[in-house]
């Protein structure tokens, strides 16, 4: 009977001790957790040219559609109406406003005539110190070499705008069209020139 005892006492202290490695089991199974959060907040920049056909600093204005082209001032000598052989010339300047955040590079992207006499005219394109240095001898980097067919961008060369600091303009590009009539000007007609200038936001 006592080794009866014996074993019962032995089977109980087992299974308590079973028991208590239970528990430890579970507790070391808890932990603590902590959390971090991180955003980033992104701005887009502001990206706009400006034209203006005198370059006064109060003149400049957006021209954004063929309806609401600039219209420039074709100054002849002695008049009004072109003759043939005659070259007139007008001045279109091109900056970046305040707000712009990166420079650009410019390219013509449409030349076109229309009504009685675009087959009889021809222009180029050349850069210029300012609009006072517009005329029909003016000299500069060719923007479009002369002799271009009055509707043809053959031969454009793209140019840059750089843009300005702590919300000022940036530099003016002064462009000075020259447009020439040959030998078929016929008298007494009437020609609508467009032309239209694409900025791409430079990285």
């Amino acid at each position: 009977m006592p080794q009866s005892s014996t074993r019962s006492r032995k089977f109980k202290a087992i299974l308590a001790g079973g028991i208590v490695l239970g528990v430890g089991a579970a507790v070391t199974l808890a932990a603590w957790t902590d959390n971090e959060w991180a955003e980033g907040t992104f701005g887009a920049g502001s990206f706009n040219v400006q034209g203006s056909t005198t370059g006064a600093e109060d003149s400049f204005t957006d021209h954004e559609s063929s309806e609401g082209a600039a219209s420039l001032s074709f100054d002849l000598d002695g008049g009004d109406n072109l003759s043939p052989g005659d070259t007139v010339a007008a001045p279109f300047v091109l900056r970046l406003d305040g707000e712009t955040s990166y420079d650009a590079s410019v390219v013509l992207n449409n030349a076109a005539g229309s009504g009685d006499n675009p087959a009889a005219l021809t222009y180029e394109i050349v850069t210029v110190a300012d609009a006072a240095a517009c005329s029909a001898s003016a000299t500069g980097d060719s923007i479009v070499p002369a002799g271009t067919a009055l509707g043809s961008m053959a031969g454009a060369q793209d140019f840059a705008l750089t843009a300005g600091a702590d919300a000022t303009a940036g530099a003016p590009v002064t462009l000075c069209f020259k447009v020439t009539a040959d030998d078929t000007l016929a008298q007494g007609q009437d020609t609508t020139a467009q032309w239209q200038f694409t900025a791409t936001s430079a990285e």
